[in-house]
C-alpha cells in the first residue's frame, strides 16, 4: 500500500499538471461514470493529501480558458484512497516532465517512482529531533514541471486507457488514469472535511508548515499524537498503522522509525514516555518529507549502510545505483523486508511476525 509520501507526491503531480485547467472527466471502465460526469468540464482547483487520502478539488468554468468564480459550496472534490493496489498513471505530450506512474502495485521496495528527474537540494532541518538522514536521496525530485506552452502540441492523442480505469483526467498536455483504488467518490466540502476529521495528524502536513515557517493546522498537532498513543495499552507498533492516530504511516515507516527510535513496537502505548513518542513525530516528520522530496524512502544512516544482494526473502532491482548520490536499494532500510538478515547495529537476526494481518519487522536485542 502506498504510504503518505506518495499521496502527497500525487497531490503535487495534479496540481503541477492539471491547476486551472478545465478538465474532461470520464471513467473508461463504466463504473464511475455518474461520478465523473459531475466532475466533467470543471476546473480543478488544486489538490491536497491527508496521510493517504487524496483530495482533488474541482470548480465550475465560466468558460474554456477563463478564470473560474465559484462559492464554497461549489467545490467538488475527488476523494481517492489507492489502497493495495490502486495506481495513478499519467501520459503527457511531451511538452512537461511526467511521472509515470505512482501507486501500487510495487515491485520494488521504496515506492520508487519510474522516470529519473534530478533531485532538488536536501531542505532545511526540522527545529526539532534529527530529521531524515543527511544522504537519504534518491533518484527522482520533482513530480512534473510546470508546461512550456499553453497551447496542446499539435495532434497529440493520449494513449488509449489500459486495464480497467476507474477515473481519467484529461488537459491540456497531459492525462492521468486511476485504476483500482480502494475508495473513489465525489464529495462536497461539507463530506471531505468529515473525513479529515476522522483521521490523525499528518506529519508530513506539519513538517511542511514548519519549515516554512508558518503555522501548522491545528489538526496536525504533535500532541494529539502522543496523547492517542498514551492512552491506550494497545502496543505502539499497533497504533502506528492507525490512520486515526497518524496519518500516512504505513508498514515501512512504523517498522523503521520504531528501530530507529530502538522501541519495542509490542510495549504498550501507555508505558512510553511522552518525550519518546514526540522524538517519534520528529523522526517520521524528517523522514516522510525526504520521502515527499525524492519519490523513495530511505531511514538509514551513512554509517549503517552494508549493500547486497537481499533484503528479507525479496531481491531487489538495482535500479538507482547507477544514479549518482542514489542510496542502494538494498541497503536503504534497517528490518523492513530484511526478516532473518543480519541487524545492521547488532549483528543478531532481524525478526518479523504478522500483526493484524501485516508483518511487522524488528530486532527483539535493538529494540528492548
Amino acid at each position: 500500500m502506498p504510504e503518505g509520501h506518495t499521496v502527497h507526491r500525487l497531490a503535487r503531480a495534479l496540481t503541477d499538471l492539471f491547476a486551472g485547467q478545465r478538465l474532461t472527466v470520464t471513467s473508461p471502465q463504466g463504473r464511475f461514470s455518474s461520478g465523473a460526469a459531475r466532475l466533467d468540464g470543471r476546473v480543478l482547483a488544486g489538490a491536497s493529501a491527508w496521510g493517504k487520502q487524496l483530495f482533488v478539488d474541482f470548480v465550475p468554468a465560466s468558460g474554456v480558458g477563463a478564470e473560474p468564480e465559484h462559492e464554497p459550496d461549489d467545490v467538488r472534490t475527488l476523494r481517492v484512497h489507492l489502497g493495495l493496489y490502486g495506481a495513478w498513471t499519467f501520459a503527457g505530450d511531451g511538452s512537461a516532465v511526467v511521472v509515470h506512474a505512482i501507486g501500487a502495485p510495487r515491485r520494488r521496495i521504496g515506492e520508487t517512482e519510474t522516470v529519473p528527474v534530478a533531485a532538488d537540494d536536501a531542505p532545511a532541518p526540522l527545529p526539532r529531533g534529527e530529521g531524515s538522514p543527511a544522504s537519504a536521496s534518491g533518484p527522482e525530485g520533482d513530480v512534473a514541471l510546470e508546461p512550456v506552452a499553453d497551447e496542446p502540441v499539435a495532434d497529440w492523442q493520449p494513449p488509449a486507457p489500459r486495464g480497467a480505469v476507474r477515473v481519467r483526467l484529461r488537459g491540456v498536455h497531459a492525462v492521468a488514469d486511476l485504476t483500482a483504488p480502494t475508495t473513489c467518490e465525489v464529495l462536497t466540502p461539507a463530506e471531505a472535511r468529515a473525513v479529515v476529521e476522522r483521521l490523525g495528524p499528518d506529519p508530513i502536513r506539519w513538517g511542511d508548515a514548519v519549515r516554512a515557517g508558518a503555522e501548522p493546522d491545528p489538526h496536525d498537532d504533535p500532541q494529539r499524537f502522543v496523547d492517542a498513543v498514551r492512552r491506550s495499552r494497545t502496543p505502539v507498533g499497533t497504533r502506528l498503522m492507525d490512520q486515526a492516530v497518524v496519518a500516512g504511516v504505513g508498514n515501512i515507516y512504523r517498522a523503521e522509525v520504531l528501530f530507529r527510535a530502538r522501541l519495542d513496537p509490542f510495549r504498550p502505548g501507555t508505558s512510553v514516555p511522552a518525550e519518546d513518542l514526540r522524538a517519534v513525530w520528529d523522526d517520521l516528520a524528517g523522514l516522510m518529507l525526504d520521502g515527499v522530496r525524492t519519490g523513495a524512502i530511505v531511514t538509514t544512516l551513512p554509517e549503517d549502510r552494508v549493500p547486497g544482494g537481499t533484503t528479507g526473502r525479496h531481491r531487489v532491482r538495482q535500479n538507482s545505483d547507477a544514479v549518482p548520490g542514489a542510496v542502494p536499494s538494498d541497503a536503504s532500510f534497517y528490518v523492513y523486508h530484511r526478516d532473518g538478515l543480519p541487524c545492521r547495529v547488532c549483528g543478531n537476526p532481524v525478526l518479523v511476525r504478522e500483526v493484524a494481518g501485516r508483518n511487522l519487522y524488528w530486532c527483539a536485542t535493538c529494540q528492548r
